[in-house]
């Protein structure tokens, strides 16, 4: 009876051991999370602007070229990073980089924006963050490829890197812009 009460606790953190650590034996990495959007039309929507002027919709992604969309915020501090990266690479393909504030105070992103740069085409303002619920929006950053016809193509969640722009996101555009 002693030797069950301890080999059963033992037995059961091994079968978990086995149970979490067999993605990673079989290769997966477990920082990439599917998303249900992949190959799907971008849901429809319309968000007023961030900054002054004309916000964007689901109908700017739909046209001659693909697009790239990121969700931020002006709390997120990794979204910093992103900024010059995402700059890099609208300026590198000449593809719309189109902004979604998530869950923020319109002048947090003006004021954000101003400091840190923007790269956007167009900056949506997302207040309660229900257009990027039906974007599949884990939280930020995530960063969105849209073919022409408006398709979502790849979703990278987390901070975008210029490592990540060159082999991953560079490559997907030209391929899809062709």
């Amino acid at each position: 009876m002693n030797r069950a009460v301890f080999f059963v606790p033992i037995a059961i953190l091994g079968l978990l051991v086995v149970l979490f650590a067999a993605p990673l034996l079989k290769g997966k990495d477990p920082s990439v999370i599917p998303s249900a959007m992949i190959g799907k039309p971008v849901p429809a929507f319309v968000l007023p602007s961030a900054l002054q002027g004309r916000g964007f919709s689901s109908d700017d992604l739909r046209g001659e070229t693909p697009a790239v969309v990121n969700v931020f915020a002006s709390w997120c501090v990794t979204c910093r990073a992103e900024q010059k990266v995402l700059a890099a690479l609208a300026e590198k393909t000449g593809i719309p980089v189109y902004g979604v504030a998530y869950k923020d105070k319109r002048e947090a992103v003006q004021k954000w924006l101003t400091e840190n740069g923007n790269p956007f085409k167009a900056t949506g303002f997302d207040e309660f963050g229900r257009v990027s619920i039906d974007w599949g929006v884990y939280g930020v950053p995530e960063t969105f490829v849209v073919d022409k016809k408006g398709i979502i193509r790849y979703k990278h969640v987390g901070t975008l890197t210029q490592e990540q722009s060159d082999a991953v996101i560079t490559p997907l555009l030209e391929a899809l812009g062709e």
